[in-house]
């Protein structure tokens, strides 16, 4: 592997590792949660099939994430990379997704742009969980900044990727006493990036949503997957804002951004036109979450915080416990909406609650 080397240093490559711990440690707290703003899904009520003949063991959820048969339509997602304690944290994550047989996101890996100290955070990855699908992870700012996409495909490398995201988040940056706030030529260097690379691009919000207008400029530069990651879970301007401790928590930004359910609801539209996963997230902390989110039109749904939580007092059995609960439930609503298969699932199962009362 060669040495990867940053076109355009901002900050101390410590400084990044060090926003990563905080980072951390506000996301094992609801301190970050959005405050008045939720992810839309309590809108919705499933239409109950009071005449259901589903067969309930028959119902099978495995699928495939591009060229691999995964258990779940289930993501756990980018959360950390770059630092000491994000080695510990990721080898347990991949542990858990590797017995579930889920994809997992690694977290930003810009830190391992800057210098190669922590690049076994990233690496053990792929050894605690060797036949998943990983995602490597890069910020759309260093992907505009970037003169040579090489690096890039060094960190597909790095992890041995399946697909690599890249995440949007405007917001968080401009937030940030050190942000980048460079985001024009985005997407002439994301089509550049989806021809460069060896593995599919993925774009992500994160937290703040994705639109129907984002989604489909997206995908006319090439990329096969949207995780709209919408509003209504971890507020990264409020991440932001607690990690100053000079700004109000009142601050406007903090419950900025499109609610989860009206996202997916929106960019599912573009399926007539595009090829692509459509990934449900933001705020997915339940099993009724996840099964409203496949119901709208999701092709997977993904969490972050409710795992790392469940990580950090349960451990790996704990994780793995919870995300098997969630689809064991949704089995359940399956059967009660009188749904054999998630493409029956799909087909108008839900109704607004203003349409009930």
């Amino acid at each position: 592997m060669k040495a990867l080397t940053r076109t355009r240093m901002t900050e101390n490559p410590d400084l990044t590792s060090k926003r990563k711990q905080e980072h951390i440690e506000l996301c094992l707290t609801d301190k970050v949660a959005f405050i008045n703003k939720t992810n839309g899904f309590e809108k919705y009520e499933f239409i109950h099939d009071a005449v259901t003949e589903v067969e309930i063991e028959k119902i099978n959820l495995s699928t495939k994430f591009f060229s691999k048969k995964i258990d779940y339509p289930f993501i756990i997602s980018c959360m950390t990379g770059g630092t000491g304690e994000a080695e510990n944290i990721n080898s347990q994550l991949a542990e858990a997704a590797n017995q579930l047989n889920i994809v997992l996101g690694v977290g930003s890996q810009r830190q391992a742009l800057e210098n190669q100290q922590y690049h076994h955070s990233y690496k053990v990855i792929r050894e605690r969980a060797p036949g998943i699908p990983l995602l490597g992870n890069i910020g759309a700012a260093q992907v505009v900044l970037s003169k040579s996409l090489y690096e890039f495909q060094v960190l597909v490398d790095l992890v041995e990727a399946d697909a690599f995201v890249v995440h949007l988040n405007p917001l968080q940056e401009l937030l940030q006493p050190e942000g980048e706030i460079f985001f024009k030529g985005l997407r002439k260097k994301i089509t550049k990036l989806v021809k460069a690379l060896s593995v599919p691009v993925i774009i992500k919000e994160v937290g703040s949503g994705i639109s129907y207008s984002s989604a489909k400029k997206m995908l006319e530069c090439g990329v096969k997957g949207i995780d709209v990651s919408g509003a209504g879970g971890t507020s990264w301007a409020g991440v932001e804002i607690l990690r100053q401790k000079t700004q109000s928590e009142k601050n406007h930004f903090w419950d900025w951004g499109l609610p989860t359910s009206y996202c997916i609801n929106e960019v599912q539209k573009l399926k007539k036109k595009y090829s692509f996963y459509l990934v449900g997230s933001g705020g997915i902390s339940t099993a009724e979450e996840c099964a409203k989110a496949i119901a709208l039109g999701a092709d997977m749904t993904a969490s972050a915080r409710p795992i790392l939580q469940a990580l950090d007092k349960t451990g790996v059995d704990g994780v793995t416990s919870l995300i098997k609960s969630w689809f064991e439930d949704l089995k359940k609503i399956m059967f009660l909406t009188g749904s054999k298969s998630i493409k029956d699932f799909q087909k108008n199962k839900l109704i607004r609650r203003e349409v009930l009362y």
